[in-house]
């Protein structure tokens, strides 16, 4: 899976560098086998946003993307299209979203519904239903995240929220404390690995994938 999200990654045409950050010695070593820059990092954080701003604490550059480890069909295309939100100097976060049409996953909670204001920021994000009884669509996230660089590294400092308890998403740290994240739209959803039954379901869609 590291070598999928990887090679995805390689794929932008924006990104000028990709590093792999952990905290395990066996993603370590897979890391360098397949010619990856890695970083080992502190086992003490409760985040994967602690670990990317210590890793991004020492690199020189003024936009970091955060790319989860469990997006195993993202592609370099959806990269480009985060990094492009930061060409708008007012925005300091931004994410991901994917519209879906089959209502019958709209309860499922380990698909993370967004809604968004007018302009394209976040308004809030659930495990729950959202929009309740949505009659024709919802916009479900995907765990892709961009950040100016001071933004992120001020942001880890930031206390717990309570929302963020409540449904286990750091991301509503940010709208709590009063602060945008810009919601840039892809044209697909994919499929992210978070259950045993989601490396199946991805095994079979990349089984049926045509090549080339």
């Amino acid at each position: 899976m590291i070598q999928w999200v990887y090679e995805g990654a390689r794929r932008s045409k924006l990104l000028d560098r990709i590093v792999i950050a952990t905290d395990d010695e066996r993603i370590f070593k897979a890391a360098e086998k397949i010619g990856a820059e890695v970083l080992m990092t502190s086992a003490e954080h409760q985040t994967g946003t602690e670990r990317v701003a210590e890793a991004a604490a020492s690199i020189d550059a003024p936009i970091i993307i955060n790319i989860q480890g469990d997006e195993p069909l993202l592609d370099g295309a959806m990269l480009d299209g985060l990094v492009g939100a930061f060409r708008d100097p007012a925005v300091r976060m931004a994410t991901l979203m994917s519209r879906v049409d089959d209502l019958t996953l709209i309860n499922e909670g380990h698909i993370v519904k967004v809604v968004a204001d007018k302009e394209g920021n976040a308004l809030y994000f659930s495990r729950s239903s959202l929009p309740y009884r949505a009659p024709d669509y919802f916009f479900q996230h995907i765990g892709i995240y961009g950040y100016r660089k001071e933004f992120l590294l001020n942001f880890q400092h930031l206390p717990v929220s309570r929302l963020e308890k409540i449904e286990k998403l750091e991301q509503l740290r940010v709208l709590e404390n009063g602060l945008k994240i810009k919601m840039i739209e892809i044209s697909r959803p994919i499929l992210s690995v978070d259950t045993p039954q989601d490396i199946i379901n991805v095994e079979n869609y990349l089984k049926k994938r045509p090549h080339g």
